[in-house]
């Protein structure tokens, strides 16, 4: 027979081992599907994290080698050891992979280990075994989406992953897409001394970002050493004696050219993880993107089965599958488990870092009148003492209402700072309930006084 649980989420990343452990919290009897080795999901073992370990140890190299640390009367010579950059990489993935290990014991969460299909809308396969529950979360992420024609073979042409564990430098590398995922992991390698290049098929970077944050990310990576080629597409990716040649040309048309690489990186996005769940089992469909259509609750049309995370509509982003997680759990248990998709920050980890929670500028003409305020870092204190002048603070507000509807950041802080503009935005504040906080000083915060207090022309140090 069959063991049954209370719940059954089928993925154990950030938003199904969210949800597993919050569902245990209520008391109901819990099991976690994951097939990998670790906990985690995409975002601990290969994604956010470990690249945040490269990210952070490349920006101390980069401080040695440019003269930033020259500058503060630290004069080193950096030597690059980069079996023990990715060794405290992987020591980073496993300490956290092992902490979620723990919490899953701590709190009684099952682990089951392996695939999970479904049998009917309260029976899930797992290998040669079967099990049951009341309510299953399916909680399965996303995947990297492929570029037609263009073979990952993770050791010239990678994605993500191969991108992370590379065990050489290379010296050219073509980042194909110039959203998130490429600005970051090209950025890691531009800082370590290759020469990178980004193609973008639209005519800026990180689609879906405010306008003025597009544009001044564009002019501080170049003047970083990034080359940037947009309004262009990859026309095919030709392999040869461990060297790539990218064929690119305009993506209006016009003449082609070729581009030399030792690495290509495929990131033009990520797709749902719906394939081999057996979803026609149970008669769930998917929608054109792929995904899984959820209600306000997280529930699918089938009863008893629930979907978060990447596998439904919405940013796919490790904390929103967090926060749905978390809602899922308590929806299950007969609570009420909101999430406010209209308030989840978005953080690019580069050097500067760019942060921006709500509306752009543009989207938020489209819906009527506003007001915008602004503060260059150049003004901040903290900033020009840190010599980091770069970037500015946005806050847009409604014309009538002065209701804050979306903050855009460009800072080295600004994936910690946009925490703060979410809360407020949570809560409903207009601009001027921000300018009337008192900040500490010196702080990078301040600049988001500041813009607050741009938004009605009264701001002070600029």
């Amino acid at each position: 027979m069959a063991e049954e649980f209370d719940v059954l989420i089928i993925g154990a990343g950030p938003g199904g081992y969210v949800a597993a452990i919050r569902a245990a919290q209520l008391g109901l009897k819990t099991a976690c599907v994951e097939s990998r080795e670790t906990l985690g999901g995409t975002c601990l073992n290969v994604g956010c994290i470990p690249s945040k370990a490269m990210l952070h140890a490349s920006e101390y190299f980069d401080a040695a080698k440019n003269g930033s640390m020259a500058k503060m009367g630290i004069k080193v010579t950096p030597e690059l050891d980069l079996d023990a950059m990715q060794a405290q990489r992987v020591d980073a993935v496993k300490g956290l992979t092992g902490g979620i290990e723990y919490l899953f014991k701590k709190n009684k969460v099952t682990w089951i280990k392996g695939r999970a299909a479904f049998v009917d809308a309260h029976t899930v396969k797992v290998g040669d075994d079967s099990y049951q529950a009341k309510n299953i979360v399916i909680a399965t992420g996303s995947s990297v989406t492929p570029l037609p024609g263009v073979e990952i073979d993770q050791k010239v042409v990678v994605d993500s992953t191969g991108a992370l564990e590379l065990d050489t430098v290379p010296g050219k590398m073509v980042v194909i897409g110039g959203g998130v995922i490429g600005l970051e992991l090209g950025s890691v390698w531009r800082r370590l001394g290759s020469e990178v290049t980004v193609v973008e098929y639209l005519d800026q970077i990180l689609p879906g970002f405010d306008g003025d944050v597009r544009k001044e990310a564009a002019k501080i990576f170049k003047k970083q050493g990034m080359t940037f080629k947009t309004g262009t597409k990859v026309t095919g990716v030709e392999v040869k004696d461990g060297k790539a040649t990218v064929s690119v040309e305009p993506a209006k048309g016009g003449d082609a050219e070729s581009l030399e690489a030792d690495i290509v990186l495929v990131s033009i996005g990520r797709k749902p993880n719906t394939e081999g769940l057996g979803l026609d089992a149970i008669g769930l469909s998917t929608n054109d993107r792929g995904q899984i259509e959820t209600d306000g609750m997280f529930k699918t049309a089938v009863d008893g089965v629930w979907a978060i995370g990447d596998v439904i509509p919405g940013p796919m982003l490790a904390h929103k599958a967090e926060d749905e997680g978390i809602a899922v759990a308590e929806n299950i248990a007969g609570q009420t488990g909101i999430v406010n998709h209209d308030v989840i920050p978005s953080v690019v980890y580069t050097m500067p870092e760019i942060a921006g929670v709500g509306l752009t500028e543009e989207a938020a003409k489209e819906k009527g009148e506003v007001k915008v305020g602004k503060f260059p870092m150049v003004g901040n204190s903290r900033a020009k003492t840190n010599h980091e002048p770069d970037g500015f603070v946005k806050v847009i507000a409604d014309a009538k209402t002065d209701r804050v509807l979306g903050v855009w950041i460009i800072t080295s802080v600004a994936g910690t700072m946009i925490a703060q503009a979410a809360q407020a935005m949570e809560f409903g504040a207009t601009s001027e309930d921000i300018a009337y906080t008192c900040h500490a000083h010196p702080t990078h915060s301040e600049a988001i006084k500041e813009a607050a207090m741009a938004v009605t022309g009264k701001p002070i140090h600029v």
